[in-house]
């Protein structure tokens, strides 16, 4: 996808997500979580692809994000399906850091 095809949404600040704490945000209709690892940000779907769950609340554990309703495992990097029971991976979202806000970059909007 182009750049030109990126808008990117302010959705928080680099303090309000730490390495064991991921946040959930929205953007439109898209819920999509922030991540942090080894000091750099991820952003990946919120929503597991097997069952309806908030990645967020789920467990980090050595760049994996583990689902809590079933325990599906996605890479928060590239957001691949890693385990049974989801195959379908976490659509990734493009991150940048300008001053202490985190930015993330989704497909614009038909007009």
């Amino acid at each position: 996808m182009s750049d030109a095809n990126i808008e990117f949404h302010a959705v928080a600040t680099t303090a309000e997500v730490t390495e064991d704490e991921p946040k959930a945000v929205s953007i439109g209709r898209m819920d999509i979580g922030i991540y942090k690892l080894d000091g750099e940000f991820y952003a990946i779907d919120d929503i597991c692809t097997h069952a309806y769950a908030c990645m967020t609340d789920g467990y980090i554990d050595d760049g994996q994000i583990e689902c809590p309703l079933h325990g599906a495992c996605f890479d928060i990097k590239t957001g691949k399906a890693l385990t049974a029971p989801a195959t379908i991976d976490l659509r990734p979202y493009e991150v940048k850091v300008e001053g202490d806000q985190i930015m993330v970059g989704v497909p614009k909007a038909e007009d």
